[in-house]
């Protein structure tokens, strides 16, 4: 099997429990209209509902400064300030594992640029890691209505690479042969808890 640009598909060593191909779904509820951030929430609230994982939007740590009320029910805030740099989107609990990642997407067909991960988030990331979390990025396509899961051990080649300013983006078809493809559903709509067991799984498998 070959991706559009003739490439060939790449299987992972669980071919048969990982769907990476993101043409082999047959349910096509489609994401557009609405953002990356909108979609996990549904599906962390679905989690939540369902007991399958506690997992949370971080919050932004931000120093209010000046706030107006133009209506004793209402402030508005018009000066604030990034108390400490941001480091993940989301953490919560999963089987007993802690989860940590960051969500981005792009509007670019061919590839995901790297401009806009900062250094510290990765520290963080690797810091989480160290501690036997689970550690990942969760990258969507916005044209091409594609998401995938890339884990932190796989994005660090990359990272790499861009550090080295070798190359400053991450191609579509690398994304399709290191990460796992979360297609869209109804319940959840996007199901990533299920593309992290088959990461659990494969990296328990790279460790026999």
């Amino acid at each position: 099997m070959n991706y559009p640009n003739g490439k060939p598909f790449l299987r992972n060593k669980t071919e048969d429990r990982s769907s990476r191909n993101p043409y082999s779904s047959k349910i096509e509820y489609g994401g557009r209209g609405m953002t990356l951030e909108s979609d996990i929430e549904r599906s962390n609230q679905y989690y939540l509902r369902t007991g399958k994982a506690v997992i949370h939007k971080k919050p932004t740590p931000v120093q209010i400064v000046n706030v107006h009320y133009p209506k004793r029910s209402k402030a508005v805030i018009n000066e604030a300030y990034f108390r400490t740099p941001s480091t993940t989107d989301y953490n919560g609990i999963y089987k007993g594992h802690y989860i940590d990642f960051e969500a981005k997407e792009t509007k670019n067909k061919t590839s995901f640029p790297l401009g806009n991960i900062h250094n510290h988030q990765v520290e963080h990331m690797r810091a989480c890691s160290q501690q036997n979390g689970i550690v990942f990025f969760l990258i969507r396509f916005k044209t091409l209505d594609e998401v995938y899961l890339l884990p932190l051990s796989k994005f660090e080649f990359f990272w790499q690479r861009y550090c080295k300013e070798v190359k400053k983006s991450i191609a579509v078809e690398e994304l399709r042969e290191n990460g796992y493809y979360i297609p869209y559903q109804y319940q959840p709509r996007l199901n990533y808890l299920e593309a992290i067991d088959k990461m659990i799984l494969d990296e328990s498998e790279d460790r026999v």
